[in-house]
C-alpha cells in the first residue's frame, strides 16, 4: 500500500516512524493470581441470535477500581489440555467507563492479556466484543447452525487478572433465538422473553458449565425419582432424530446405575449430558464436573445398529466427572485459565477414563460384549501393528502432544504418534486390572481401585488433586505390589503395552472378514481400513489415502497420505477391487498394481504383498481364565 501512496505521504513516513520510536513503550506485568475474593460481581450477557453470521455478541460489566488493570481471555482450557483458547476469534473489543472510551493495549508477549488504566471516578467497565465462530469446516469446529448451538463460556468472557478464578463471581445471561430451549448445568434464576438469566457462580464454574441449545430439544430423565438428577439434554437437526426406543433409553439409565456401582459416590448436585445429534454442528466430547459436551451424527437413535462406535462417548465423558474433574492431577490444577498446565498424568486422567468408557458401555448394555471385544480388538491391532513410532517415543511423551501438536492433522500418525495416552493408556489399565485379579485370586480388581480413589467424599465438589505416588499407593492398598515400577515400566517403555490382553484370557487374531463393529465404523467414516494388511486407509468417497503406516507395504511402494488411487490392476479403482487384488496375490502370482495421483504426478506402483486381507478379532486362549468377560459383565 505504501508503494501506491502519494509523494507527500511518503515524505511524512520518516516523521511518523521517528515519532513512534520515540514514544515510550511500557509493559505492565500481568499480576499473578492470588487466593483473594474479587470485589463485586461481574455480569455477562451473550446474544446468540445472529444465526446467519454465526456470531456470539458478548456484553460484560466488570466492577473495578481506578488504576492499572489487566483483563484476561482464557487460554488454557481444561479438557483440551493445551493453550487453545480461540482468542483469534475475538473482534470489535470495546471498553468504556462512565460512557467514555477507554483505550486498551494487548500485551505483545501474552496476546491473551488486555491492559488498560481505569480512570478516576470509574467504578464499572462496560466491555463488548464479538466472537466469530467458524462458518466453514476448515476454520474449526462448527458451533452454531440454524437449528442449534454450543456455547462454551471460555470463548465469550474476559476476567480480571490477579485472582483465582474460583474467587471471581459472575452472573451470566443468554439470549437465544425465539422458541429455542437450552440444556446446561447452570441453574436458571429468571427468564425474560428469550433471555435466560442464570444464578451467579464462580468464574471457574461458569467455564465448566457450557450450554447446548436448539430449535429441536428433548430432555430425558436418566435417574427417575433420584434426589440427585441426571438428565440427557438432546438437540437435533430434525425432530425425528429425537425419537428413542424405550430399550435405548434404558441402556442410558443403566449407564448411570453402573457408574454409581463402580464409584460409589457422586460429586455433583445434578448432572446434565449435553448431546447433539447433527451433521451440521461439529461433533465433540468434552468433560465437565456437572455436565459434558457430546456430539455425534443425527441417527444415533434412529439407526442404532449402525452407530455402535459412538456409544462409548457418554460413558467416557460421564467418567470424567470422577476422573479429571473431581479427582484431578495436581499439575493440571491451576488457579486460573492463564496459568500453564502440565499434562504428565494424562495416561491416568484420559487413559483410565478410556478404559472405563469401554467397560461401562458394555456393563450398561450400550454395547454387547461382542461389540466391546471387537472395539478392543481394533485398539490392540493399532498397538500391535500400526504404531512403529514406539521405536522412538513412549506413552509418557505423548502426554505432551496436546501442547506440541494442538490436535492438528498429521502426515504420518503411526510414526509421529499423537495422544496415544488415551488408547495405549487404556491397555495399561487393562494390564493393571488383570494384575490385581491375579494377585488376589480374582477377589479384587480395578473396580476396587476406582471406588477407593474416585469414590471418596460423596457429595463433595471441591477439586481433589492426585499425583503419581497416590495412584501407586492406592493400588498397593488394593493389592500389595511394586506398582510404581509396574506402571513406569509400561508408561516409559519404547514398546506398546499389550500384555494385559493375554492376561485377560484373550489374544489378537486376524481373519479376512471384518467384524460387524468394524463394518459399521467403516460405513460411518466412509472409509476402507487396510491398515493391518497394506498399511493404509482409503476414503470410500473419493479414493484418497487418508493414512499410511510408516514402513508398511503401501509406504514402501511410495504411497503417501493424500494420494488418490485411480486404478487397481488396470481397472478403475474401487475398494472392493483392491480387496480382490489382495486376496488374489496370496501366492505371489499377481502383484498388486496401482495407478496413483499425488498432486500433479500420476504414476504406477507395485505392492508385492502376500498375506491377504487382515481384520482384527479377539480369540479365547485355551486353558486360561476369561477375565475379560467378567470385566465387561454388569454389576
Amino acid at each position: 500500500m505504501l508503494l501506491r501512496s502519494s509523494a507527500p505521504r511518503l515524505r511524512a513516513l520518516p516523521l511518523l516512524v521517528s515519532t513512534l520510536l520515540a514514544a515510550p513503550v511500557t509493559q505492565a506485568q500481568t499480576a499473578p493470581p492470588q487466593d483473594v475474593v474479587y470485589p463485586g460481581t461481574l455480569a455477562l450477557t451473550i446474544d446468540a441470535t445472529d444465526l446467519n453470521h454465526r456470531v456470539f455478541r458478548a456484553s460484560q460489566q466488570i466492577p473495578v477500581q481506578p488504576g492499572p488493570l489487566t483483563l484476561l481471555y482464557p487460554q488454557w482450557i481444561p479438557g483440551n489440555h493445551s493453550p487453545s483458547g480461540p482468542v483469534n476469534r475475538v473482534a470489535g473489543l470495546k471498553i468504556t467507563g462512565n460512557g467514555q472510551r477507554i483505550q486498551w493495549r494487548r500485551d505483545p508477549l501474552d496476546v491473551y492479556a488486555f491492559q488498560l488504566v481505569v480512570p478516576e471516578g470509574v467504578s464499572s467497565l462496560d466491555v463488548s466484543f464479538d466472537v466469530l465462530t467458524p462458518t466453514a469446516g476448515e476454520q474449526g469446529r462448527i458451533t452454531m447452525t440454524q437449528d442449534m448451538l454450543n456455547l462454551q463460556w471460555n470463548q465469550v468472557a474476559l476476567y480480571p487478572a490477579g485472582h483465582y478464578a474460583r474467587r471471581i463471581q459472575i452472573a451470566p445471561a443468554l439470549k437465544l433465538p425465539s422458541g429455542w430451549q437450552a440444556g446446561t448445568a447452570l441453574e436458571v434464576a429468571s427468564k425474560e422473553g428469550d433471555t435466560v438469566r442464570y444464578k451467579p457462580v464462580p468464574f471457574d464454574t461458569l467455564l465448566d458449565s457450557p450450554v447446548y441449545a436448539g430449535r429441536y430439544f428433548k430432555q430425558v430423565d436418566l435417574d427417575p425419582g433420584a434426589k440427585v438428577p441426571v438428565r440427557l439434554n438432546i438437540v437435533a437437526d430434525d425432530p425425528k432424530y429425537l425419537e428413542a426406543k424405550p430399550e435405548q433409553i434404558e441402556a442410558h439409565r443403566k449407564l448411570v446405575a453402573q457408574a454409581y456401582k463402580l464409584y460409589g459416590a457422586r460429586h455433583y448436585d445434578h448432572y446434565d449430558f449435553l448431546f447433539s445429534l447433527s451433521d451440521q454442528m461439529g461433533g465433540n466430547g468434552l468433560e465437565h464436573q456437572r455436565s459434558s459436551e457430546n456430539g455425534v451424527g443425527p441417527e444415533y437413535f434412529t439407526d442404532w445398529a449402525a452407530n455402535a462406535a459412538d456409544r462409548d462417548l457418554l460413558p467416557h465423558e460421564f467418567t470424567h466427572s470422577w476422573n479429571g474433574k473431581y479427582r484431578r492431577p495436581a499439575d493440571l490444577t491451576t488457579p486460573n485459565f492463564n496459568v500453564p498446565m502440565s499434562d504428565t498424568l494424562l495416561w491416568v486422567y484420559e487413559g483410565q477414563t478410556q478404559y472405563w468408557g469401554y467397560v461401562l458401555a458394555a456393563r450398561s448394555g450400550l454395547w454387547t460384549q461382542d461389540q466391546a471385544r471387537d472395539a478392543l480388538a481394533l485398539v490392540a491391532s493399532t498397538y500391535s501393528t500400526d504404531r512403529p513410532g514406539f521405536a522412538w517415543r513412549n506413552v509418557q511423551d505423548t502426554t505432551l502432544d496436546p501442547i506440541i501438536n494442538s490436535r492438528k492433522p498429521q502426515a504420518y500418525r503411526s510414526w509421529q504418534m499423537s495422544e496415544d495416552y488415551y488408547s495405549a493408556g487404556q491397555l495399561i489399565w487393562l494390564a493393571v486390572d488383570n494384575k490385581l485379579r491375579d494377585l488376589t485370586g480374582g477377589k479384587r480388581s480395578l473396580d476396587d481401585f476406582a471406588k477407593a480413589f474416585f469414590g471418596v467424599k460423596d457429595g463433595d465438589w471441591d477439586v481433589n488433586t492426585y499425583d503419581f505416588d497416590e495412584v501407586a499407593r492406592t493400588l498397593n492398598g488394593v493389592a500389595a505390589y511394586d506398582w510404581a515400577t509396574f506402571l513406569r515400566d509400561r508408561v516409559d517403555a519404547n514398546a506398546a503395552p499389550l500384555d494385559g490382553l493375554a492376561a485377560s484370557g484373550w489374544k489378537l487374531v486376524y481373519t479376512d472378514t471384518p467384524s460387524a463393529y468394524q463394518k459399521a465404523i467403516e460405513a460411518d467414516r466412509k472409509s476402507a481400513d487396510f491398515s493391518a494388511s497394506l498399511g493404509m486407509s482409503v476414503s470410500s468417497k473419493d479414493a484418497t489415502v487418508s493414512g499410511v503406516r510408516w514402513d508398511g507395504p503401501a509406504f514402501d511402494a511410495g504411497i503417501a497420505p493424500g494420494t488418490t488411487l485411480l486404478a487397481v490392476n488396470g481397472y478403475a479403482f474401487e475398494n472392493d477391487r483392491l480387496k480382490d487384488a489382495i486376496k488374489a496375490n496370496r501366492d505371489g502370482s499377481r502383484p498388486i498394481e496401482l495407478m496413483v495421483k499425488h498432486g500433479e504426478v500420476v504414476r504406477t506402483v507395485h505392492l508385492d504383498y502376500r498375506d491377504g486381507l487382515k481384520y482384527p478379532h479377539l480369540e479365547r486362549i485355551a486353558g486360561t481364565q476369561d477375565r475379560l468377560s467378567k470385566i465387561f459383565a454388569p454389576k
